[in-house]
This record gives C-alpha cells, structure tokens and sequence, in this order.
C-alpha cells in the first residue's frame, strides 16, 4: 500500500465549518460494505436502519479545553508567547503537551499562564522533549487553567476561532468522561430523542470511553502507511459494557460501532483477549485494510480526512475502492465532511 490509494479531490467549500441544526439533520450516506451499494438518508432515519437485539456501542469521552496559550519564559532570560496544547496527563502533576512553536524549548524554561488576568497567574515548569514540539511540563491545577484560560480544539481545517456555542457543539450529548482533545465526531449527530426512539425499539446501548488523543490526528507521513506509528490512547470498558457486547456476540446479534475510536477500542480488546473484557489502558491498534474484524458488523463514522488513519480503517472495514467510490459520491452530491459534517453508516 502507499499513501496515495487513501487520497481523494475534495473542494475547500464542502468543509463544514459549523455544525447542522439540529445535530439530526445532517445528512447520512449509507454504505453496504461487501457489495459497495450506497443509497442517500438522513440521520435522524438512523432507527429504521437499526432493529431490536442490535447494540449500538458510543465513546462517552468529554472534550477538554486542551489548547491554551502562555507566556515561555527561558532560562536564557528572553519570553514569548507561545501555544500549549494539553495532550494527556502522564502522572501526577505531568502532562505531555504540544508547543507552537516548540522545537527550542529546554528543560527548566517555564510556562505562565494567565498572566496578567483576572483568575490568576499560574506556572509550569518544562522537563523534557519527547521530539519535535512535544514536551513534559510539570505544573500543579492543570484543571483550572484548562477551566480559566483553555479554549475547545476546534480542528485547524474549520478555520476560526472557537466561540461559547462550540463548548457545547463540539461535545456529544452523551459526553461524560473528560479527557479527549478532539470529538469523536460520529457522535455528534445523536440527540436525547434519536437515542430514545432507538431504546424503544428495542436496540441496546453501551458506552464505552476512549480518551481522543494525538494518535487520531496525527498525520501520516511515511510514504507507506504501514510503517507509521500510531500514539497509544487511553481507554475504559466497564464490566456492564464487557458483559452486554460478549452476550451480543455470542448470540450473533449485531454490533454497530459508532466512531473509528470505538472500533479501535473494542477491536483492540477482541485482537488481545479473543472476547470483550472489563478493561483499561492505552490502546495502540493500528487498523488497516487487510484486518480481519472480529466484533463489529457496522459503523456509523463521518467523513475523514484523505490519507488519513481514520479513512484507512474505513477502508479496512468497507473495502478501499468502495470507500474512496462513495466518497466521490458524497463530493458530487455536496455532501458536508470532517468534524461538523455528515455521516456515513457502514454495513457488512
């Protein structure tokens, strides 16, 4: 495989910039994996694709207002403003964070943040590269900062800066467990109504928590994606969750899992064990086309970015030329794409 079979033309003017209204009205491509048919919905039609028995499997992980900016204060003397991007808690009072522009920070320079404001100046001292513009920044109330002075991380491509109606936006209404730097956007579609017209029809629900985090959105650059390496992300499957898919699974009831990131997590879970299991750790698995799924036989997902890890795993899932071929029917179409997008719902 190389890079270019996962690319695709997409024109700048169909990148959703802000999300549909209401989050249901979006609209959803409905891919039949094995066969490449494609037929054009709705979300809010997602119940009459669905029937009683199947369980339907969300990530309840919560944005965090991860992207901040601080004065850096060198041990040379000199200061600038830089951008602090809080990636993941390491241990106590650690985080690892992305610096803009941070390939010359060193051990021992501090970062300041809110100086000057109305909440209080805080301080965080740097301890380590990890490569590039990744460090380890020690500091204390990683929270209130977050709380006083973070903003949502909106994705680069939407073009703006975040406002207010983005805290809530940007944040599925199932949201629950704070630690993601990105939305599982697949998610977004779903309203307290969608979910309870699908209960009572008999469809289950399960959550399950993985924290989105640098190994989503990481670009791909090796020439052959088999060679890239994917950040490890953390995870929790509770015991409810273990025992509902497990039952599922072993009756032949269908799975559909909603976002690559809860794929990756319950594939990873099945690749490890041979079963779902209460668990939680950091997930690595890397899903390209060629890998034989074991758990879901259907994904709700929006529309990735080309060459991306997220659309290989559509690939992986659906079939590579009928991906890319229903793709170029969502372009013709004008279908929205990436995060504030619409959806495409995979079956097998």
């Amino acid at each position: 495989m190389h890079i270019s079979d996962f690319d695709y033309d997409l024109p700048p003017e169909l990148i959703a910039r802000t999300p549909a209204e209401p989050r249901d009205a979006s609209r959803m491509l409905v891919l039949q994996g094995p066969i490449g048919a494609t037929a054009d919905s709705h979300f809010r039609n997602l119940p009459d694709f669905l029937r009683a028995g199947d369980v339907l499997v969300l990530n309840d992980t919560r944005v965090i207002r991860a992207r901040t900016q601080a004065r850096l204060e060198r041990r040379n003397g000199t200061t600038r403003t830089i951008e602090v991007f809080f990636a993941e808690p390491l241990r106590d009072h650690h985080w690892q964070v992305l610096c803009k522009p941070g390939r010359r920070i060193r051990a021992g320079d501090r970062a300041v943040f809110g100086a000057g404001g109305s909440g209080g100046t805080f301080a965080g001292t740097f301890q380590e590269s990890l490569g590039a513009d990744l460090h380890v920044l020690e500091l204390e109330s990683a929270e209130r900062i977050l709380e006083l002075y973070g903003e949502i991380p909106l994705p680069p491509y939407i073009e703006r800066a975040p406002t207010e109606a983005d805290a809530s936006s940007y944040q599925t209404v199932f949201a629950d467990r704070p630690g993601a730097v990105a939305a599982p956007t697949a998610g977004l579609h779903f309203t307290p109504q969608i979910l309870d017209r699908l209960r009572t029809q008999g469809v289950q629900i399960a959550t399950i928590t993985l924290h989105v985090g640098l190994g989503t959105f990481m670009p791909v650059r090796t020439e052959f994606p088999e060679e890239h390496i994917l950040h490890p992300e953390r995870f929790e499957v509770k015991a409810e969750t273990a025992n509902m898919l497990q039952a599922a699974a072993n009756e032949g009831r269908r799975i559909i899992s909603v976002g690559t990131t809860t794929t990756r997590t319950l594939e990873f879970l099945m690749a490890k064990h041979g079963e779902i299991r209460a668990e939680a750790g950091r997930a690595d698995l890397y899903i390209l086309p060629g890998f034989e799924f074991k758990l879901i036989s259907g994904l709700l997902t929006n529309f990735h970015l080309p060459k991306s890890t997220l659309l290989m795993l559509v690939a992986a899932f659906a079939g590579r030329e009928n991906v890319l071929a229903a793709y170029r029917h969502a372009v013709d179409v004008k279908y929205r794409f990436y995060s504030y997008g619409d959806c495409m719902f995979v079956l097998r």
